[in-house]
């Protein structure tokens, strides 16, 4: 028994001592003494009470042993809680790094998270103008004036504006289709869709606002034909990452038929991307460069859970991960 010892535990070790000190002085005094010896005019005998008080030391003192084995257990499972602790922050820095060289860097993001604000507020100033609710136009371009970095976009919107306000209806018609066009050729059939339809609501006579959901029509036709020659342009030069780029496009150009008679080369695509991960995993692992194989064996994971390799990879991911560690 260490008496030495600082906290919770320690301080519990010398009750025990103390205790144990009790016991013995009982039993000598016992031996040596008549203390607990026992008269006739006693109603209760002296031995019971000494039994009694016996018993409930006896008590304490299994209480207080437990008490004890609780607070090592306790302690022991704070230190493992600590190592665990470090382990989780080598990981992180681990996880940052890959996130670093797998993504795109936070100046990238910004630059096309505001690009996409850019585009939504165009949107709404032009859904405004074709309500000709032009008090609500103008104020929000005012309050785009007002935000960081949009001078130049509110600048653009009014001039716009001013130009649509000003316009007879068939000139109003044509800044629309521009700008539905301009979606068209970005592919954005979605938003260019509900271009069209309030277009054609706020002309219901014009013409030339009705062609353009068949012009919709026409696009996507052509932006799937294109993809499907990319498709087996890149099927056949065995393109793997190119194949499965394009066929992740096509996705949604495609007819169930159509998807059904491409299943079997998406198939063979698959396997051969799952097998080309499957050598640069091994690669990584057999040249120590645990890193790399982790980055890897995340992709494999995400990419195709349900493979035999994924499954094999997530056996040994806590040793993988262990030698990571050590490497750094």
């Amino acid at each position: 028994m260490v008496f030495g010892s600082s906290g919770p535990s320690g301080r519990l070790k010398w009750h025990l001592f103390i205790i144990y000190i009790a016991l013995i002085a009982v039993v000598l005094l016992t031996i040596f003494t008549g203390v607990f010896r026992t008269t006739k005019d006693e109603l209760v005998p002296q031995l019971v009470w000494f039994l009694g008080a016996l018993i409930f030391l006896i008590a304490v003192l299994a209480i207080l042993a437990k008490t004890l084995k609780i607070l090592d257990v306790l302690s022991e499972n704070g230190s493992k809680l600590d190592k665990i602790y470090g382990t989780l922050e080598k990981n992180k820095a681990i996880l940052t790094q890959i996130n670093q060289n797998t993504h795109l860097s936070e100046t990238a993001k910004a630059i096309a998270f505001r690009d996409a604000d850019r585009q939504s507020l165009r949107e709404t100033v032009l859904d405004k103008l074709q309500q000709h609710d032009f008090d609500a136009t103008y104020e929000i371009i005012d309050e785009i004036a007002h935000s960081a970095g949009f001078q130049e976009l509110a600048g653009q919107l009014r001039i716009e504006a001013d130009k649509y306000r000003d316009a007879t209806d068939a000139e109003r018609v044509n800044q629309v289709i521009a700008h539905i066009e301009e979606l068209l050729d970005n592919y954005e059939w979605a938003k260019a869709s509900s271009q069209i339809e309030r277009l054609i609501k706020a002309a219901p006579d014009s013409e030339k606002a009705k062609a353009m959901r068949q012009k919709l029509l026409d696009k996507k036709q052509e932006r799937k034909k294109v993809l499907l020659n990319a498709w087996d342009d890149a099927v056949k030069r065995q393109a793997t990452d190119r194949s499965l780029e394009i066929l992740k496009q096509l996705d949604m150009y495609l007819t169930p038929n159509e998807g059904l008679a491409l299943q079997e080369a998406a198939r063979d695509v698959f396997k051969t991307k799952l097998h080309n991960l499957g050598v640069q995993f091994s690669l990584a692992v057999s040249g120590k460069r645990w890193a790399k194989a982790l980055q890897t064996g995340q992709q494999i994971t995400r990419d195709f859970p349900n493979s035999r390799m994924a499954e094999e990879i997530r056996e040994k991911w806590d040793v993988l991960k262990q030698k990571v560690e050590q490497q750094n």
